[in-house]
């Protein structure tokens, strides 16, 4: 028989419409898998267990997902009178008035949340290592990240501690973990899922969204955050039909367009190499026409103009903590790599803002022109497989060397932030000794229905559902 935390999201809805479970259990059983597993993962750092209990035991507003247990990641996101430090320890002891819209929509769907996950601070890692609460682990190998920034989140669904969770994507934050940690990872388009309460910010990278372990989940975890809310500056074309009507759906004939090199010079895994070429020969011999493709991209742009974007992003991050906290921040209460992003930013002058922002929109140009001919552009999701944990947490001596360090290993994700285009990473590949290794999927800005259409007929052909690491299986784990 199949245990509740092997069952998706969906299907564990359905059984507590069916009332063979109530929602309480389900919540009892995500409750007691993480205080049987986590302690190895470190993975929620705010559980919200009894919360929970009383929230289940009492009639759920009806929806897709009623009943569901969740989690949430601790960057962004507001609950009202839960602890929410965006992975600092300036924001250790910050406790919000109220909840953020997106927290609003996934209530009124039914979801449960049980708690909120690590992150680094203020996002900003390629792995999920912050000082505060110390690394998470890989499920997978515990001596591994699990990827950033929503690592915490991607971990708890590869391990079942819940089968979904939320996150968000900058410049891969959400595809990157999914790669890691073997869970299926989507950003969607620019505006599909509003800031509310926040504005625009600077380049519009980030985008808040989730993981799941099924695709259906994650479209219907779309379905459910993608409303607009008053005062946003611009939406998402309007989908032709709800997400989750998607999948399932035949995607034709697709252009595939592949490539294993990146625009910048960077070495790729032969792992990750043979991830995309086997999904190339699988996409081929399932009717599309595939051939090896990539935009004009001026890999420069993820180096400088990315650079200036994320440190001016930094710089609000701090002065937003002055704000909540009353006073100038210590030394001792940003990390190393953050005080760098910081200080690059005061340094940034208008003239180095404005270029960024030409960057940007050249490189929306140029994607723009490359799916007129296309409809999908794969590429590995990452440049190597998991790191060793302590490796891409480090400081480079500047926040120069910390970008390009960076993007030595997440070459392929930050096009999709700069062009607005949506994108997936979906778990099709794992190495000889047992790492997954995940393949990217983008395709034209506003266009999330072709990618989870693709999702679909993916997951069917090669099914990754019942691959589950020995911890979540209780057997143990390497590292």
């Amino acid at each position: 028989m199949t245990e509740l935390w092997q069952l998706d999201g969906i299907a564990q809805a359905e059984l507590v419409r069916r009332r063979e479970v109530s929602a309480l259990e389900l919540v009892d059983a995500a409750i007691a898998r993480i205080e049987q597993i986590d302690p190895k993962l470190n993975a929620v750092i705010t559980p919200l267990f009894e919360a929970a209990r009383e929230i289940a035991a009492k009639p759920l507003s009806p929806g897709p997902l009623s009943g569901v247990p969740f989690l949430v990641k601790d960057l962004g996101c507001a609950q009202a009178g839960v602890r929410q430090t965006n992975g600092s320890r300036a924001l250790r002891d910050y406790i919000p008035a109220r909840d953020s819209p997106l927290i609003t929509r996934y209530r009124e769907a039914g979801l449960v949340i049980v708690g909120r996950t690590s992150t680094p601070e203020f996002g900003n890692h390629s792995t999920t290592e912050p000082v505060l609460f110390g690394p998470t682990r890989n499920p997978w190998a515990l001596d591994r990240t699990t990827g950033g920034s929503s690592g915490a989140s991607a971990a708890a669904i590869a391990a079942g501690l819940t089968s979904v969770a939320s996150g968000g994507d900058g410049a891969g934050s959400l595809r990157i973990p999914a790669s890691c940690c073997g869970v299926f990872g989507f950003k969607p388009s620019r505006g599909r899922v509003s800031s509310a309460p926040g504005g625009e910010s600077i380049g519009n990278l980030a985008i808040r969204h989730a993981m799941s372990r099924s695709v259906r989940d994650n479209a219907v975890l779309l379905d459910i955050a993608a409303v607009p809310e008053p005062g946003d500056p611009f939406f998402a074309p309007p989908p032709e039909r709800p997400f989750l009507e998607e999948v399932g759906r035949p995607p034709g004939r697709l252009r595939i367009g592949w490539t294993s090199t990146p625009a910048i010079d960077t070495a790729i895994d032969p792992d990750c190499v043979e991830a995309v070429r086997s999904a190339a020969r699988l996409l081929e011999d399932l009717g599309h026409d595939v051939t090896e493709a990539a935009p004009r991209l001026d890999g420069d742009v993820i180096i400088g103009a990315l650079l200036a974007v994320w440190a001016a992003g930094n710089l609000g991050d701090a002065l937003d903590c002055e704000r909540l906290v009353g006073r100038p921040l210590e030394q001792d209460e940003l990390e190393i790599t953050t005080w760098e992003l910081v200080e690059h930013g005061r340094s940034l002058t208008a003239r180095d803002l404005l270029e960024a922002v030409a960057a940007f929109g050249a490189t929306t140009r140029s994607m723009g022109a490359f799916f007129e001919d296309h409809d999908i552009w794969l590429t590995p999701t990452l440049a190597r497989p998991p790191e060793p944990l302590g490796v891409l947490n480090r400081s480079s001596g500047s926040a120069l060397g910390w970008q390009r360090m960076d993007s030595g290993f997440n070459p392929f994700n930050p096009w999709a932030n700069i062009s607005g285009c949506p994108s997936m990473s979906v778990p099709l590949h794992w190495s000889a000794d047992g790492l997954p290794i995940g393949v990217l999927a983008t395709a034209r800005y506003g266009d999330e229905a072709t990618l989870f259409r693709l999702a679909g007929q993916l997951e069917g052909a090669r099914p990754w559902a019942d691959r589950w690491p020995a911890i979540a299986t209780d057997r143990s784990p390497r590292g």
